[in-house]
């Protein structure tokens, strides 16, 4: 299959939501998936859970553990993509942790993620250094292995940056993944400093919620990622939630397309 991020940023600004793999269980996964798709989303991360997501604030840890005691697994959260590849083209990346796809194997993990249309991998707690342990067996199987670039990383951007695949996503503030009434990061400066390494489109993510700020971010950047406002619908509304995604998700496009 072909690798479709670019796809994602060849319209304009990219709107980018996240939801988590079986919260709260595989066929609203797949629902939820579908109309983010109608309402416009660019590209959609879908996050595998894990037992210990050390990125990840309060609203996307309740997801995990509801995922998980609803019995999803990775296989399942491969099961979504093949039912979203079904009736979707739509660029998509999984987010998760490296224990997980070492427990299920590099070369089993990737091979699937080729076969299904999974485009990118986010590893949360991959460290820049200890990257070769996968981008090797994930570019050997056309899967595009998601640089992260922090606040922290001012000395390392522009050498993060040019080995940079698929898209860049920058992370808009110190600490975990939730909902942020402010973003103060000096994210210009990033942003200028990773234009100055590569050509290759960085969206922004961490904290962001509400139209206004989606679209100051993509003014900023080529799109905006969201995922904890998205999972906070999720949470108060369960397997109902699809109408409510897919007005939020329309705003949100709406709202970067705009930058």
């Amino acid at each position: 299959m072909t690798n479709k991020i670019h796809k994602a940023f060849e319209g304009g600004k990219a709107f980018i939501p996240f939801i988590t793999a079986g919260d709260p269980d595989a066929d609203s996964t797949v629902r939820f998936a579908l109309e983010m798709v109608r309402a416009g989303a660019d590209l959609i991360e879908i996050g595998i859970p894990f037992s210990d997501p050390t990125a990840e604030g309060v609203v996307i840890q309740e997801a995990n553990i509801r995922a998980l005691k609803g019995g999803m697994t990775t296989d399942g959260a491969f099961d979504i993509v093949r039912r979203i590849r079904e009736k979707s083209d739509i660029p998509l990346c999984f987010m998760t942790y490296c224990n997980p796809v070492f427990h299920y194997g590099c070369e089993k993990f990737f091979s699937k993620c080729e076969e299904l249309g999974v485009d990118g991998l986010i590893l949360a707690d991959l460290p820049f250094e200890e990257k070769e342990e996968f981008e090797g067996t994930a570019a050997a199987h056309n899967v595009s292995l998601i640089t992260m670039i922090a606040p922290t990383s001012e000395d390392r951007i522009q050498s993060s940056a040019k080995e940079a695949k698929g898209f860049i996503y920058v992370v808009s503030s110190m600490g975990v993944t939730g909902v942020r009434s402010e973003i103060k990061t000096d994210l210009d400066a990033i942003v200028k400093s990773i234009r100055q390494a590569t050509d290759i489109p960085c969206a922004i993510g961490f904290g962001i919620s509400t139209p206004e700020q989606a679209k100051k971010m993509a003014q900023i950047s080529d799109g905006s990622i969201v995922g904890s406002a998205i999972v906070k619908i999720i949470a108060a509304k369960g397997a109902d939630a699809a109408p409510d995604i897919y007005e939020y998700v329309k705003s949100m496009k709406e709202a970067v397309a705009q930058a």
